[in-house]
Protein backbone atom coordinates (compact mmCIF):
# COMPACT_ATOMS: atom_id res chain seq x y z
CA UNK A 1 0.00 0.00 0.00
CA UNK A 2 1.21 3.32 -0.94
CA UNK A 3 -0.35 6.54 1.30
CA UNK A 4 0.37 10.19 1.15
CA UNK A 5 0.53 12.20 4.28
CA UNK A 6 -0.48 15.92 4.31
CA UNK A 7 -0.26 18.28 7.11
CA UNK A 8 -3.47 20.86 6.98
CA UNK A 9 -2.22 23.63 9.84
CA UNK A 10 -6.01 24.89 9.91
CA UNK A 11 -7.81 22.83 11.93
CA UNK A 12 -4.85 21.00 13.15
CA UNK A 13 -5.12 17.45 11.42
CA UNK A 14 -3.92 15.75 9.11
CA UNK A 15 -4.92 13.85 5.82
CA UNK A 16 -3.50 10.66 4.31
CA UNK A 17 -4.17 9.69 0.87
CA UNK A 18 -3.75 5.83 0.46
CA UNK A 19 -3.94 3.57 -2.88
CA UNK A 20 -3.10 -0.10 -4.06
CA UNK A 21 -3.51 -2.81 -2.09
CA UNK A 22 -4.22 -2.44 1.78
CA UNK A 23 -2.87 -5.43 3.51
CA UNK A 24 -1.13 -5.70 7.09
CA UNK A 25 2.08 -5.16 6.87
CA UNK A 26 1.39 -1.95 4.63
CA UNK A 27 -1.39 -0.63 7.21
CA UNK A 28 1.41 -1.47 9.62
CA UNK A 29 3.79 0.67 8.16
CA UNK A 30 1.54 3.65 7.31
CA UNK A 31 0.56 3.58 11.14
CA UNK A 32 3.90 4.09 12.28
CA UNK A 33 4.34 6.94 9.59
CA UNK A 34 0.98 8.53 10.53
CA UNK A 35 2.01 8.13 14.41
CA UNK A 36 5.52 9.34 14.10
CA UNK A 37 3.39 12.69 11.52
CA UNK A 38 1.35 13.17 14.81
CA UNK A 39 3.75 13.78 16.88
CA UNK A 40 6.67 15.77 15.15
CA UNK A 41 3.32 17.98 14.50
CA UNK A 42 1.84 17.51 18.11
CA UNK A 43 -1.56 17.01 16.51
CA UNK A 44 -4.39 14.85 17.14
CA UNK A 45 -6.62 14.32 14.50
CA UNK A 46 -5.92 12.17 11.04
CA UNK A 47 -8.40 11.82 7.84
CA UNK A 48 -7.60 8.41 5.74
CA UNK A 49 -9.24 8.86 2.62
CA UNK A 50 -8.80 4.94 1.62
CA UNK A 51 -11.24 5.65 -1.75
CA UNK A 52 -8.17 4.99 -3.81
CA UNK A 53 -7.00 1.41 -2.72
CA UNK A 54 -7.85 -1.44 -5.15
CA UNK A 55 -8.79 -4.29 -2.45
CA UNK A 56 -8.04 -4.91 1.48
CA UNK A 57 -6.36 -8.05 2.98
CA UNK A 58 -6.46 -9.47 6.01
CA UNK A 59 -8.23 -11.45 8.25
CA UNK A 60 -10.33 -11.70 11.45
CA UNK A 61 -7.08 -11.74 13.50
CA UNK A 62 -5.48 -9.26 11.58
CA UNK A 63 -8.11 -7.11 12.22
CA UNK A 64 -8.14 -7.78 16.10
CA UNK A 65 -5.01 -7.63 16.78
CA UNK A 66 -4.40 -3.84 15.17
CA UNK A 67 -5.38 -1.82 18.05
CA UNK A 68 -2.45 -3.79 20.60
CA UNK A 69 -0.11 -3.09 17.62
CA UNK A 70 -0.56 0.69 17.94
CA UNK A 71 -0.22 0.97 21.01
CA UNK A 72 3.06 -1.09 20.58
CA UNK A 73 4.11 1.40 18.04
CA UNK A 74 2.92 4.66 19.74
CA UNK A 75 -0.64 5.35 18.82
CA UNK A 76 -2.10 6.86 21.64
CA UNK A 77 -5.63 6.49 22.92
CA UNK A 78 -6.13 10.22 22.76
CA UNK A 79 -6.36 10.42 18.86
CA UNK A 80 -9.47 11.01 16.77
CA UNK A 81 -9.36 8.97 13.33
CA UNK A 82 -11.82 9.55 10.41
CA UNK A 83 -11.78 6.68 7.37
CA UNK A 84 -13.43 7.64 4.44
CA UNK A 85 -14.10 4.25 2.39
CA UNK A 86 -15.71 3.05 -0.77
CA UNK A 87 -18.76 1.12 0.29
CA UNK A 88 -17.50 -2.07 -1.50
CA UNK A 89 -15.05 -2.14 1.82
CA UNK A 90 -18.26 -1.27 4.32
CA UNK A 91 -18.34 -4.70 6.17
CA UNK A 92 -14.30 -4.92 6.29
CA UNK A 93 -13.79 -1.68 7.83
CA UNK A 94 -16.99 -1.47 9.89
CA UNK A 95 -15.57 -4.84 11.62
CA UNK A 96 -12.23 -2.29 12.41
CA UNK A 97 -14.47 0.63 13.42
CA UNK A 98 -16.01 -1.24 16.11
CA UNK A 99 -12.45 -3.19 17.26
CA UNK A 100 -10.84 -0.01 17.38
CA UNK A 101 -13.70 1.71 19.50
CA UNK A 102 -14.02 -1.39 21.75
CA UNK A 103 -10.16 -0.71 22.55
CA UNK A 104 -10.78 2.61 23.23
CA UNK A 105 -9.56 4.12 20.04
CA UNK A 106 -12.22 7.01 18.37
CA UNK A 107 -12.52 5.82 15.10
CA UNK A 108 -15.34 6.37 12.76
CA UNK A 109 -15.64 5.12 8.86
CA UNK A 110 -17.44 7.29 6.41
CA UNK A 111 -18.23 7.20 2.42
CA UNK A 112 -18.20 10.70 1.84
CA UNK A 113 -15.14 12.90 2.71
CA UNK A 114 -17.06 16.21 3.77
CA UNK A 115 -18.87 13.93 6.56
CA UNK A 116 -15.43 12.67 7.85
CA UNK A 117 -13.89 16.18 8.34
CA UNK A 118 -17.36 17.50 9.94
CA UNK A 119 -16.68 14.59 12.64
CA UNK A 120 -13.44 14.96 12.86
CA UNK A 121 -13.01 18.49 13.23
CA UNK A 122 -16.39 18.96 15.60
Amino acid sequence: MEWKILIHDVGGYAEVVTSGLADRDGSLNMAKAIAKAMRTHRITRVCIDHRNIEDVAGDTFDIYDRPKIWRLIGVILRIKIAEVIKPLHWEHFQFFETVCRNRGYQLSIFQSKDEALAWLLA
